[in-house]
């Protein structure tokens, strides 16, 4: 009953200060998760909190699968299609790069032995871009740049999860097998790993969504995508595959095809609604946890850590530019601006410390990995996320943004203020307001509306930046006006199943193609 009553008294003095941090956040202009790293460094040493202290399964088993899922789950097929290129570069070779350039930078740097220079590799190339993302939505960074930046973040904690499981399998064995022979094995258990992930994910994320299609219930919609949240990554486990990989395929099927044949409009905002939410928590939870493990006195070791973020800065410049000049050679898709934001936004975070924390007590260098990971990713959250909104800026990244911003709200007021009016004439064809009292309103109404187009007339929607944003968003639209319309006609069976598959491809395609034209440009 006391370790209960210890737990829960935890878990609620968490969310309270990770509620006051969230509404300081709002007046404050440092992104919530970074705050609250800051607040748990600020209050860890005042003992504020009875001890606390992150584990491995906490992250890899609670945590994880609900920012995984709620990711992928909100990830488009569409959108990942069209930059499938930069995302799986990054995400694998790119990962594969980085863990060979620091475990060559730390072993000649500082004479690390090369199992734990790689080990900490592994560790630390997971990126873990929550506050970036954040930022991006404020600051009106291109849709392209994000769907990038994100896709590649979820792909590569799975190839980072698939090395660090085997490297940490050759370190703890130490079997004296040929090089040659090591290589193969591990590349063979390396692809059976992923492929296995891929496996899982698909099998749960297919059941699950033909299981939503039998029935329209939101409360049983929602458990199910947990039970196939946190299924997918047990079953993971169990059969020895990717867990990371399987929460990721899981949540892209149900969030693209499950929610399309199985989720009504009123379902489906119920289950974005969950997922926001569980996110919420548990974003609060392990960035507060985060600030909370980190102890000064880990910090002080100023040389180890030095190399430490030598190493992942050096290794995540040559995995962005290097692979993305590589990809620039066959189609001009990544600007160089926006590789100056791959590199820089590649915070790391949660999976890295879960990751050096499950290592085994007994590993020799095991307190020496601990302290650079903690070091590395306290000057990656802090010093690279608290200098991305004025990285972004310098970059010119956003242009018009002011005006842009400004566009946005009168719109937003513009769409409010006709609902409104919408409002007033049903209640009065209900009877349930008189004629004076909607002559009021719908004066009021009106008068505010003539004062937003006079806003709305001082703008300059030629602005090239205006133009493109609002091109992009309304092509966007119709192009799912025009799918929801090829649906309805399956339906209707007006339509061939096959000729509605080549006909959404077409769509794709076409838009893919223009999404690039229109984008590569910022």
């Amino acid at each position: 009953m006391n370790e209960t009553h210890t737990a829960i008294t935890v878990l609620f003095l968490l969310l309270l200060v990770a509620s006051c941090v969230a509404m300081a956040a709002k007046w404050i202009r440092v992104p919530y998760t970074l705050m609250l790293v800051i607040v748990g460094l600020i209050i860890s040493p005042m003992h504020f909190l009875p001890t606390v202290h992150i584990s491995p399964d906490l992250i890899l088993l609670i945590f994880l699968p609900a920012l995984l899922f709620e990711a992928s789950w909100n990830l488009k097929f569409n959108h990942l299609r069209a930059n499938l290129w930069p995302i799986l570069l990054l995400a694998v070779p790119g990962v594969c790069l980085a863990v060979g350039v620091i475990g060559v930078i730390l072993h000649f740097g500082i004479g690390l032995p090369w199992p734990s220079a790689f080990l900490f590799g592994a560790m630390i190339s997971a990126t873990d871009p929550v506050s970036v993302l954040a930022l991006f939505k404020k600051l009106n960074i291109p849709t392209r740049l994000t769907t990038i930046i994100e896709g590649e973040s979820l792909f590569n904690d799975g190839t980072a999860a698939a090395i660090f499981r085997i490297l940490l399998g050759i370190v703890v064995g130490m079997t004296a097998t040929p090089a040659e022979k090591l290589f193969w094995n591990s590349l063979r258990e390396f692809l059976l790993l992923i492929s296995g992930g891929i496996a899982v994910g698909s099998a749960i994320g297919l059941i699950a969504s033909k299981l939503t299609s039998f029935f329209d219930d939101h409360l049983l919609e929602i458990t199910l995508t947990t039970i196939a949240a946190y299924g997918s990554i047990l079953l993971a486990e169990l059969l020895h595959v990717s867990p990371v990989i399987a929460v990721l395929v899981t949540g892209l099927i149900i969030g693209n095809y499950g929610r399309q044949i199985g989720m009504s409009p009123t379902t489906e905002v119920a289950v974005n609604s969950f997922w926001e939410y569980a996110t919420f928590v548990v974003n609060s939870l392990v960035f507060l946890l985060i600030g909370l493990e980190i102890q000064f006195s880990m910090l002080q070791n100023v040389l180890v850590i030095f190399w430490a973020v030598l190493a992942m800065l050096a290794s995540r410049m040559v995995a962005v530019y290097g692979l993305m000049s590589i990809l620039n050679r066959f189609e001009t898709t990544i600007p160089f601006r926006w590789q100056h934001v791959l590199f820089w936004g590649g915070l790391r975070g949660s999976l890295s410390i879960a990751l050096v924390l499950s290592l085994p007590t007994t590993l020799p260098g095991r307190s020496t990995l601990v302290i650079m990971i903690f070091g590395a990713v306290a000057f990656s959250l802090l010093g690279q996320g608290l200098s991305m909104s004025p990285f972004i800026r310098r970059l010119k990244l956003v242009p018009g943004e002011p005006r842009m911003r400004d566009l946005e709200m009168l719109q937003a007021q513009m769409l409010a203020e006709t609902d409104a009016l919408k409002e007033v004439d049903r209640l009065r064809s209900e009877g349930r307001i008189s004629d004076p009292v909607q002559q009021v309103l719908r004066q009021q109404i009106t008068e505010n509306q003539e004062q937003i187009r006079g806003l709305l007339s001082q703008l300059d929607f030629q602005e090239p930046h205006i133009v493109q944003q609002q091109l992009l968003h309304f092509q966007r639209h119709l192009l799912d006006v025009k799918k929801a319309r090829l649906r309805e006609l399956l339906r209707e069976g007006l339509l061939s199943a096959d000729s509605h598959h080549e006909l959404i491809t077409q769509l794709d395609k076409d838009w893919a193609k223009r999404f690039t034209e229109r984008t590569a440009g910022n």
